[in-house]
């Protein structure tokens, strides 16, 4: 039976499985615990493409460009102050043979603008920042908690995941950063099947064109 046809519980336990087969995934996840930061996740590219590349039989750290590692907290929105933790993070991840970055989302909203054209809201937490990727199989996030507990977000469940389809997400980022990402993953798993951006998107909970 395929994966995404699984009891929702059988499903994350063959994502814990599958993620377990990318060692630098797991010591990035065993690295951050210990830096206790409110509300992280491991999220994004490092998670569902290490599912992609097991699913297509390739090597789990294929194609995985950096670890995006979440946190959300807004009692200081000052950029050092998220410089203090990624500088300890340097620290904490040496060593490891890949890039982690690390970034606060409580601030995302003073620098989105400028970086992709489009105005963003302050999120209200990591959770909401995993909602606004460009595309739903993008939203899931992992992390590890006491007792060997992992918790795993994954608003849009994960069939799309295991099914290697790219669903777009249009609350938030816009196109050309679906179509941009989709052109580079098309050419490093060709066997996705990417669905086209809607004419109309989601504003303020209404669809626009």
């Amino acid at each position: 039976m395929p994966i995404s046809r699984l009891p929702i519980d059988e499903q994350i336990d063959a994502l814990r499985e599958i993620l377990s087969r990318n060692t630098v995934l797991i010591d990035v996840l065993a690295r951050a615990a210990e830096l206790n930061l409110p509300g992280w996740y491991l999220t994004s590219g490092c998670v569902f493409q290490t599912v992609w590349n097991v699913v297509t039989g390739c090597p789990a750290t294929d194609g995985i460009l950096d670890y995006d590692l979440f946190y959300f907290d807004r009692a200081d929105l000052s950029w050092e102050a998220e410089d203090t933790v990624i500088r300890a993070g340097r620290e904490v991840f040496a060593g490891v043979p890949a890039e982690v970055e690390i970034r606060n989302e409580a601030r995302v909203h003073l620098w989105y603008e400028q970086k992709f054209g489009v105005p963003c809201r302050p999120y209200s937490s990591t959770e909401a920042a995993i909602d606004s990727f460009a595309a739903t199989t993008c939203c899931l996030g992992i992390r590890a908690e006491a007792g060997g507990r992992w918790r795993v977000y994954a608003p849009h469940g994960l069939s799309d995941v295991f099914n290697l389809v790219v669903r777009p997400n249009p609350v938030q980022a816009p196109r050309h950063v679906y179509e941009t990402k989709t052109e580079r993953w098309r050419r490093q798993w060709p066997t996705l099947t990417v669905l086209p951006w809607p004419a109309c998107r989601l504003h303020d909970g209404k669809l626009t064109t």
